[in-house]
């Protein structure tokens, strides 16, 4: 009970009324159907089966709180309180959802059913703390309805999302991914993976210093990588292409290309120039093969095309760029 004097501090549940649990289930189905509407408006343009889903949600949790309002009405007058579930020691959170929309739909779709399953769970504790019939009563039809709200999820993702649709969309989520990241950082990858082996190992066999032959990986690697970056974002807006956000694709194609270029600059962090050379040819073949999995397993390039593009390709870079160190 010290815990109603301290306005810093959370109620425990243990400690609500009848009315401020009412208040805080107003504010939890308030809540949670502004959810609801946010995932259906994030997701009505790619995936507008999954929309209608979580429009119907909204009107269930709508529902909910209307029945809510006027119990309370009936109860304890015009004047809710406010207590929100951050107000409450133990009670459960909502995910924010640009937290969720970025792992996918299916994701969504099964944080719905959670959020069903700890409003379930809030009603059924929320009985245990009221004496008043009305009251117990309404709580207990919400709980059944979350209960049931559950299973109707599930099977108006059944009727609104059949199987068809759902491959349909996981095959667009898949296409938008490779897109916006797969392609781009890609790219990136190969540009700094291949682009940067002739000038570090030029540089590594003209001069064998290692501390030399470094700051020319770095400097080649960032600067390819910035470079790459700020190309990709002027060069498609992604709007008439369909391929997603040009920062996305910026970061991902220079992120990538900083790193690829990376991979064999830094092994002259080792003194001895013939084992830093010897661990960078063995990361440059690590390099080309991530390269050459990633195009069979994304772009669906069979693996002799490949091996062919990317292995053939690298070696003759890293060949002319051992030649031209001897020079």
């Amino acid at each position: 009970m010290i815990s109603r004097f301290l306005p810093t501090g959370k109620r425990s549940f243990k400690s609500l009324s009848e009315q401020e649990i009412l208040a805080l289930a107003i504010s939890s189905e308030e809540d949670d159907a502004r959810i609801y509407a946010s995932y259906a408006e994030g997701l009505r343009e790619d995936f507008p089966d999954s929309a209608k889903l979580f429009d119907e949600m909204v009107a269930e949790e709508n529902q909910h709180r209307q029945w809510l309002i006027e119990l309370h009405q009936e109860k304890f007058g015009e004047i809710i309180p406010l207590i929100r579930r951050e107000h409450v020691s133990g009670f459960y959170n909502r995910k924010p959802d640009w937290l969720v929309k970025p792992f996918g739909v299916e994701e969504v779709r099964n944080q719905a059913i959670e959020m069903e399953a700890q409003a379930f769970r809030f009603y059924n504790a929320a009985i245990k703390q009221t004496t008043d019939a009305s009251i117990r009563k309404l709580l207990g039809d919400l709980a059944a309805a979350e209960a049931g709200h559950m299973a109707a999820a599930q099977d108006a993702e059944a009727t609104n999302v059949p199987q068809d649709i759902k491959d349909e969309e996981a095959a667009n989520e898949h296409k938008q991914f490779v897109l916006t990241y797969v392609q781009p950082g890609l790219a990136g990858l190969i540009d700094g993976s291949i682009s940067t082996l002739a000038p570090i190992f030029a540089t590594a066999f003209a001069t064998q210093d290692t501390w030399t032959t470094l700051l020319v990986g770095l400097a080649a690697s960032i600067g390819a990588g910035i470079s790459m970056g700020f190309t990709e974002v002027a060069s498609d807006d992604g709007v008439i292409s369909g391929r997603g956000s040009p920062i996305k694709r910026g970061l991902a194609t220079g992120i990538m290309t900083t790193v690829g270029g990376l991979g064999h600059a830094l092994p002259y962090l080792i003194p001895d120039f013939w084992i830093a050379t010897y661990v960078a040819f063995a990361i440059v073949f690590v390099e080309l093969f991530v390269i050459t999995w990633i195009q069979n397993k994304y772009m669906e390039t069979p693996w002799l095309k490949a091996v062919v593009q990317i292995m053939l390709g690298g070696v003759l870079v890293l060949g002319a760029g051992i030649w031209i160190g001897q020079w």
